[in-house]
Order: structure tokens, then C-alpha cells, then sequence
């Protein structure tokens, strides 16, 4: 599933409230998708960034700042590995300066950041001498590497990153489970909101929609896993398969939790267009579905749609704790919809 820059953060800066942040993601997609500026946006949320607009509230709405660029973060706290000039490859030795720099003590509460332009320019021998740092890297520590040929890089790296593919806005597309989301919302929309079955009914797709993603995720991390016990296996000492066995199964759980927030933003943006609809706005988010969501928009007063998308925040926020996803499922429908 592809994330617009501003989703992709979204997600990000949650799992860092919730001190869920994996140690290494990989951020693709072509360049106009904005992977270097979400790298900026992640350091300097995990970091802190002076705010150049402080003040400026005093005078109207402050507007929101923007991100130092990477070459404008590197430093101390921030390394930033390049292909080099003439061979246009990143080098074992850069990989080898990167590994130590993230080992050195940084000041407090901050992090070390490493960060791996056109990543897909390692190579293998760069590659192999990386994955030490992917694989046991040091407190608050984070990697980030960004290509747009990912298909470049070896299983090995792949498997060990959290990914993040970016898309544009203008490219944005509808991806598998969306659409059924969509439709059914689209279907029940016609008649009408306020019934018990219909929240249901809602509620029913949205779990089958979450429910195959999280195999096909758990597929995909399988056979990764899969490869890496037939190839290390016979090389490696004491409970590194284990470690690696506990490593998937953390990877699984984070990619399934990204999604099933995706998928929950997709009702609020659809609402959202409904909200829109009703005060006359004509930009919408899915321009395909105008004609339902305007007809739910004429059906809808505007306190009754607001309060579905607060329930179904609510929602979002309850899903983030211990509690059990069917019974907030069941409940958070029921009032969003019911």
C-alpha cells in the first residue's frame, strides 16, 4: 500500500507517541513523492527543530514550518551517506564510517540518525557490511534509506526495514481492500446511516478487509524468514534464528497496524468528503464517489456527520491501546454509523 508524504508522517509520528518507532525504514517511491522531505520530517519530530513561525500566533494563524532540508540536518546527530562522484556507487567504507558514527555517544535524549540516499547504490559488498548495523543497532538509533529502485536492494535488507512507499497526490490511486471499503460505504450510504445492521454490515467488511492483509503480510514475512534459516542456518551460533524468529514477528505486527490505520483513515476521508459536499466545497478526496457521498450529504445534517468522524477517531485512538480490536470494532461501528 502506498502513503502520500503527509499519511506516511501521520503514521510515523504515531508510533512515536505510542514509543512504537522501528529502527529502520525504507522510504521509496519516485522523487516528486517527497521521500528526503519525510526523512527530514522524521528527524526533526525525534530530535526537535527550533520553530521559526514561534510567535507568529500573536499576529493570526502561525502557518506550519518548513522541514529543514538533509543536507541542512546533517551533522553531529545526523550522517548522510551518498554515492560517491565518479563511480556513482555508496562504497564499503562509507557503510563501515556509517556503522561506527551511529555507535558514538550523542547528546542526551537525542538520536543518531543514519540516512542512506539512492540506497540502491550499495551494492552487495556494501549491502552485507550493513546489515550488522539493521540487525543489532544501538540505542536510539534510526536508519533510513531511500530509493526509488528498491527492487535493487537484497531480501536481506528489504526484510529487515519497516517500508514506506510513497506516492503523489496526483497518482493517488485506490489500492486492494479500498475499494471494497468504497463501495460498500457507497451501497449502505444510498439508503441511509442510523441502522444497527448497517454498522454491521461495515463493520463485517472493514474486519475482512483487515483480516487478509494481515495474512498476506504474515505470508510475505514468512518466506523471508524462510530464506534467511535455509541460508544462515548452518553459519550462525547460539539464538540468532530465535532473535530473527522474534524480529518477523514484530515486523508483521507493526506493517499490520499501519495498515489498519490506512484503512480506518479511508472512512474518515470519505466522510470527510461528505462533510465537504454539505458545505459546498467541490475538491474532494474521491471525486469518483461525488454523486453518493453528495446524496449522503443531503440526507446527513452536519452535527450528525461530524460527530461519526469524531467516533470513528475515537475509534483510531482506541484501537493504539491493550483493547480488544473486535469489541472496538464492534463498538466504535456502532457509534459511527449505528
Amino acid at each position: 500500500m502506498a502513503y502520500t508524504e503527509e499519511k506516511a508522517f501521520e503514521l510515523v509520528k504515531s508510533a512515536y507517541e505510542r514509543e512504537r518507532l522501528g529502527h529502520a525504514f525504507l522510504i521509496t517511491g519516485e522523487a516528486l513523492a517527497g521521500g528526503e522531505r519525510l526523512a527530514s520530517k522524521m528527524i526533526e519530530l525525534i530530535n526537535g527543530v527550533e520553530d521559526a513561525t514561534a510567535g507568529l500566533e500573536l499576529f493570526g494563524d502561525a502557518p506550519d514550518p518548513e522541514p529543514q532540508s538533509i543536507d541542512e540536518l546533517e551533522g553531529d546527530l545526523v550522517r548522510v551517506v551518498r554515492p560517491e562522484m565518479k563511480s556513482r556507487r555508496i562504497s564499503v567504507k562509507q557503510m563501515r564510517e556509517l556503522e561506527k558514527a551511529m555507535y558514538q555517544a550523542s547528546e542526551k535524549d537525542k538520536w543518531k540518525v543514519g540516512v542512506v540516499l539512492e540506497a540502491d547504490r550499495m551494492g552487495v559488498e556494501a549491502e552485507n557490511a550493513f546489515l550488522k548495523t539493521l540487525e543489532e543497532p544501538p540505542d536510539r538509533c534510526l536508519l533510513l534509506l531511500i530509493t526509488s529502485s528498491p527492487d535493487r536492494l537484497l531480501p536481506t535488507i528489504l526484510s529487515r526495514c519497516v517500508q514506506l512507499p510513497l506516492i503523489t497526490h496526483a497518482k493517488r490511486e485506490e489500492y486492494d481492500g479500498e475499494i471494497e471499503l468504497l463501495e460498500v460505504l457507497g451501497k449502505i450510504g444510498k439508503v441511509g446511516f442510523g441502522s444497527v445492521g448497517r454498522a454491521l454490515t461495515l463493520k463485517a467488511a472493514f474486519s475482512k478487509v483487515l483480516e487478509r492483509r494481515k495474512s498476506e503480510i504474515a505470508k510475505a514475512n514468512d518466506a523471508a524468514q524462510k530464506e534467511e534459516i535455509t541460508t544462515y542456518k548452518q553459519t550462525t551460533e547460539g539464538d540468532w534464528l530465535k532473535q530473527r524468529e522474534n524480529y518477523y514477528k514484530a515486523l508483521t505486527e507493526s506493517e499490520y497496524l499501519l495498515e489498519r490505520a490506512q484503512f480506518l483513515d479511508v472512512l474518515i476521508t470519505w466522510l470527510g468528503d461528505v462533510v465537504r459536499q454539505k458545505c459546498g466545497v467541490t475538491e474532494l478526496d474521491y471525486p469518483k464517489y461525488a454523486s453518493i457521498t453528495k446524496s449522503v450529504a443531503e440526507a446527513e445534517s452536519l452535527e450528525s456527520l461530524l460527530q461519526r468522524m469524531e467516533s470513528l477517531e475515537k475509534l483510531g485512538s482506541l484501537l493504539e491501546t491493550n483493547v480488544s480490536e473486535p469489541l472496538a470494532l464492534e463498538v466504535g461501528f456502532m457509534k459511527a454509523f449505528g
